[in-house]
């Protein structure tokens, strides 16, 4: 298992990781193009894992659920993504590592928490804050 809220580096993933596709899945009507049919999908070239600037998080908390990430989520961010208003990013704040949405309001950068059910303080992105890297994409693991 991935640590929570720490950086997993991805440049050096070992090669060869190639699950394999039984079948598509309907999320709705059928699809024609459900007759065809690849094999197999890899996975680090899917989430363009093999980067150096690319990482991997585990989100610990929910203060990011009414963005489409909930706790024990994976997510992969980039490094090299400049951040700009309405990006996820990854920052560090009070020396820990926090997802936060980046917003820009009259000019000046805030992180956001995005969970409408609590209250969490907005924090002014300024010199005293480090936004680390940008969220891409991120990967859940629905048995929980």
């Amino acid at each position: 298992m991935l640590p929570l809220m720490q950086p997993v580096p991805l440049a050096d993933v070992p090669p060869g990781l190639v699950p394999r596709i039984i079948a598509a899945a309907g999320a709705g009507f059928p699809s024609p193009a459900q007759d065809w049919a690849c094999d197999s999908i890899n996975l680090i070239d899917l989430l363009r894992l093999d980067r150096a600037a690319s990482f991997v998080f585990r989100i610990d908390g929910s203060s990011m659920r009414d963005a489409g990430i909930q706790d024990n989520d994976v997510v992969v961010v980039d490094r090299d993504t400049r951040p700009s208003d309405g990006h996820i990013v990854i920052a560090i704040v009070d020396g820990g590592f926090v997802c936060r949405q980046l917003v820009f309001r009259e000019g000046v950068p805030h992180l956001e928490a995005r969970n409408a059910t609590m209250s969490y303080p907005v924090t002014i992105a300024d010199e005293a804050v480090d936004v680390w890297g940008v969220v891409r994409s991120g990967v859940r693991d629905y048995r929980r």
